[in-house]
C-alpha cells in the first residue's frame, strides 16, 4: 500500500510516495510552469514510475500548496503549514522552529514537542527573500541561480541592500555592478538582507529561541549562503536542513494521507 503527497507551489511541483511504514519510496521535484495541471500529472507519473507501481496501488492522495485545489484526483487538501510541520517532524524530529522559504512566500513556524503548530507567521504580500526574489537577483548578477549559494565566499564588506523590494533591489544590484562592486560582496549583502527579514519573521513566533532546534525547508534551503547568513543573524551555530528540503511539504502531505486512510 502506498500514499501520495503532492505539493504544488509557484515555482515547483513536488510529489512523494510513501509506504505504510512512512518510508519514502520515490520523490520528484519539477518546475510548476504555466500549466500546473500538466505539472501535477507529470509529477505523479514520475513517482509512480520510480516506485515501480501502478496508479491503482495508491490508497490515498493529499494535496497541499497554493495550487492544491488543482489536483483533481485528491482525497483531501491540507494547508502547507500543516504539511511542512508534519514533514519536518518526520525528517528532523526535534525541530521546534521551522523556517520555510518557498517560491513566493516565507513562513516561520513554532512547533511543540509533538510537532504540532503552536504559532506561525507568514510573509505572503511581498516576494522579498523568496525563490522569486533570488531568481531576480541571479539575473541581475548574471549568474545561474544554483551559483548563488557559494557566490559570497571570500566577501569581507558589510554591504547590505537598502531595499528588499524585488524591483528596487534588482535595480540596486545593477547600480552596484556598474560601480564596480564585486559579485561576492553583493551576494553577501543579499544574504544578510534575507537573513534580517527572516529573523524578524521568526521573532514574531518565538522571541527566545535559546535551546530550540531550528530547521529550514523549501528550495531556498539549498542556498548555503542564505542558510549561513540566517544562522549568523540568529546567533546559531547551524540551521538544520533536510537532505532534500524541497520535498518537506509533499512528504508531510503523504504522511497525512496515510494517517487519514488509517483513521478510516
Amino acid at each position: 500500500m502506498v500514499f501520495l503527497g503532492i505539493d504544488i507551489g509557484s515555482l515547483s511541483c513536488d510529489a512523494v510516495l510513501i509506504d505504510e511504514k512512512k518510508n519514502i519510496l520515490s520523490h520528484t521535484v519539477i518546475p510548476t510552469g504555466v500549466k500546473n495541471i500538466e505539472s501535477i500529472a507529470q509529477a505523479k507519473q514520475n513517482v509512480i514510475g520510480a516506485a515501480g507501481i501502478v496508479e491503482k496501488d495508491i490508497q490515498y492522495i493529499i494535496a497541499t500548496g497554493y495550487g492544491r485545489t488543482r489536483v483533481k484526483e485528491r482525497d483531501g487538501a491540507v494547508t502547507e503549514i500543516t504539511c511542512h510541520a508534519k514533514g519536518i517532524k518526520h525528517m528532523i524530529p526535534d525541530t521546534r522552529i521551522l523556517i520555510d522559504i518557498g517560491g513566493q512566500d516565507s513562513k516561520a513556524l513554532c512547533l511543540d514537542a509533538d510537532g504540532n503548530v503552536v504559532d506561525f507567521a507568514m510573509n505572503d504580500k511581498c516576494a522579498a527573500g523568496t525563490g522569486r526574489f533570488l531568481e531576480a537577483m541571479a539575473r541581475a548578477l548574471e549568474v545561474d541561480i544554483n551559483q548563488l549559494g557559494d557566490l559570497d565566499k571570500g566577501a569581507t564588506s558589510d554591504l547590505v541592500l537598502s531595499s528588499m523590494c524585488t524591483v528596487f533591489a534588482e535595480s540596486e544590484v545593477v547600480s552596484l555592478i556598474a560601480d564596480g562592486t564585486e559579485q561576492k560582496e553583493i551576494a553577501k549583502g543579499l544574504n544578510r538582507a534575507i537573513a534580517a527579514r527572516t529573523n524578524s519573521l521568526v521573532k514574531r513566533v518565538a522571541k527566545n529561541i535559546n535551546g530550540l532546534t531550528v530547521s529550514m525547508s523549501g528550495g531556498v534551503a539549498r542556498n548555503r549562503g542564505v542558510v549561513k547568513a540566517i544562522a549568523e543573524s540568529m546567533n546559531l551555530e547551524k540551521i538544520n536542513t533536510p537532505k532534500i528540503p524541497d520535498i518537506v511539504g509533499a512528504l508531510g502531505a503523504a504522511i497525512i494521507a496515510f494517517e487519514k486512510w488509517k483513521a478510516k
